[in-house]
């Protein structure tokens, strides 16, 4: 695993270095690249001021859409993969830093956000080049202050380890539109339905119907973040929902808010 270099030892156009223990790192990335399996010294918050990306760790793969952001602990494996061109702006944070803030702890497993425009607009005011020293450390403050009151899993879809159950995710996932019958699935992986159905409850702690729907709810994500005037109407289709009301409940009960109001936030 590669433990990429830190951001820290020179400044260069798209760094900045806040003073002891924090650093900040702005780039572009297209729709299409992948940055591969690897891992930081330090913990980072990674944000997409705009754009789309998807981020994998051994516990499972979130959706970051614009609205959310994305904790990484140090050493942690991650890759990230663009949906649509980001402008990603990371903040990295040195342990010793987080010990003397006392919170290590709490920021000991990865998560997802929801970036409320107060949290938008902190993270950008960071990047600003005529920020002071004060006005920094501030903001740093603030954005953490707001990170465990805004965890959100609403986008995060666990993935299990265990060799049979992980093929038959890999399946629902490669195409989430499709109504998959777990009896048919657990022929294709080679166990029993009734053992499937154990496997999904114990590795992901949801139900094997509730783990399909949360992969197809993301995927409308993805669509409704990335597509250029994409319809509510034509993304319930495309997934294999009945009627626009079928799918505005689904995606009520998985993100708490409906498919057009998510449209409107990206």
């Amino acid at each position: 695993m590669t433990i990429a270099e830190p951001p820290i030892r020179a400044l260069h156009k798209d760094r900045r270095v806040t003073g002891d223990g924090v650093h900040m790192v702005a780039r572009s990335y297209q729709k299409g690249v992948r940055l591969d399996p690897h891992m930081h010294r330090e913990a980072q918050l990674v944000y997409a001021a705009s754009g789309t990306m998807q981020v994998t760790t051994p516990k499972g793969r979130w959706l970051v859409p614009p609205d959310r952001a994305v904790w990484v602990p140090a050493l942690l494996p991650h890759a990230i993969d663009v949906l649509a061109d980001i402008e990603m702006r990371t903040l990295y944070f040195d342990q010793a830093w987080l010990a003397r803030e006392k919170r290590s702890d709490s920021l000991g497993h990865e998560f997802v956000v929801r970036v409320s425009p107060l949290v938008h607009q902190a993270i950008l005011a960071l990047f600003d080049a005529s920020c002071g020293r004060e006005r920094t450390d501030l903001l740093i403050r603030l954005v953490m202050l707001e990170l465990h009151q805004a965890e959100d899993s609403a986008t995060f879809i666990p993935l299990p380890q265990e060799p049979r159950c992980r093929r038959a995710a890999d399946i629902v996932l490669a195409d989430p539109t499709k109504d998959h019958e777990i009896d048919a699935l657990a022929r294709t992986v080679g166990t029993s339905a009734r053992t499937l159905s154990r496997l999904f409850a114990a590795e992901t702690q949801l139900s094997f119907k509730s783990w399909c729907q949360r992969a197809r709810i993301a995927a409308a994500i993805e669509r409704l973040s990335t597509g250029t005037n994409v319809s509510v109407k034509q993304v319930a289709s495309d997934l294999g929902y009945a009627s626009v009301p079928a799918f505005s409940h689904a995606f009520r009960q998985v993100t708490g808010r409906t498919p057009t109001a998510f449209a409107e936030k990206t």
